[in-house]
């Protein structure tokens, strides 16, 4: 039905971002010879070159900042998806404010509490026969779609840690290759990564609903899928900007060629500044539990 379908485009493209919390294409710097400090004072070390070493570092950054904003440009089925927020990593109190904006409009998305509330255009608002701007995801939801979603949401909020992307390293790929060089003026560490998805489909596959889940590990089995990465991060050890190209991982799951996509770009700044979530007025939301209970779902 197109309005379940609509809500799952938006709802399936805004996790994308969540999950991925990484991206491609670099931006310009100028490069020293890796394992050189080029600090001048600024505290910057050498770059490392164990991955576990990396991702430990930068978990302890993140744990101690707990908090980011961010930028996202993501190209998905042949369209350009931009996103901004901010997100509280914390846990079973992680917190996420975003919006998307697409071809077909911008979507706003609050995560609090557990529960995760989406606002999407009037036009699509209107096809679940109600006039109120948000759709609330309750965890408790007994219906098939919205336990999807919810349980999915929770895990990809917490997953939003940029760190997800070293423990993908640590578990799935290798340094190839790391200097220093300057990023909006800052002296930065500047990795480049490949990780193998064949050491550990379930690592790309986890925060999606136990049936995609099986699906794409049906579908990423046996396959030679290398997926390109480059991090920035600061003396401070904490990422200022992630990239990722999961096109041929995104071509073995049935994206068609011609639309391309799995290419993203997630910029970090104002990290350990305060990040408030507010759940949507009451008189503002409808749950789309009882919206799918109405439709039979």
């Amino acid at each position: 039905m197109r309005k379940t379908t609509t809500f799952a485009v938006a709802a399936g493209a805004a996790l994308a971002l969540v999950l991925t919390g990484c991206g491609s294409s670099a931006e310009n710097g100028t490069a020293a010879p890796a394992g050189q400090a080029k600090d001048g004072g600024s505290g910057l070390a050498s770059p490392f070159s164990d991955a576990l070493k990396l991702a430990d570092a930068a978990k302890q950054g993140t744990e101690k900042a707990k908090s980011a904003k961010m930028s996202m440009d993501m190209s998905m089925g042949g369209q350009s998806i931009k996103a901004e927020g901010a997100m509280r990593f914390d846990g079973e109190n992680s917190a996420m404010s975003m919006t998307m904006n697409t071809p077909q409009g911008a979507t706003e998305m609050r995560y609090v509490d557990k529960t995760l509330y989406m606002k999407v255009p009037a036009e699509q608002s209107k096809q679940f026969g109600t006039d109120k701007p948000w759709l609330k995801i309750s965890p408790d939801a007994k219906d098939p779609m919205s336990q999807s979603f919810s349980k999915a949401m929770a895990q990809s909020t917490q997953q939003s840690d940029p760190t997800q992307i070293l423990d993908q390293v640590s578990k799935t790929g290798q340094i190839i290759g790391a200097d220093q060089v300057e990023l909006n003026g800052e002296k930065v560490n500047h990795y480049k990564v490949e990780l193998d998805v064949s050491k550990s489909i379930e690592t790309y596959a986890k925060g999606q609903p136990a049936e995609v889940q099986e699906q794409m590990k049906k579908m990423l089995a046996g396959k030679n899928i290398k997926i390109p990465a480059e991090i920035w991060i600061d003396k401070d050890q904490l990422p200022l900007q992630v990239t990722m190209d999961q096109s041929e991982m995104m071509k073995q799951l049935g994206a068609p060629s011609a639309a391309g996509g799995g290419k993203v770009t997630v910029k970090y700044t104002d990290w350990g500044q305060p990040v408030d979530v507010a759940a949507p007025s009451a008189d503002q939301v409808t749950d789309f539990g009882e919206i799918m209970k109405k439709m039979g779902r």
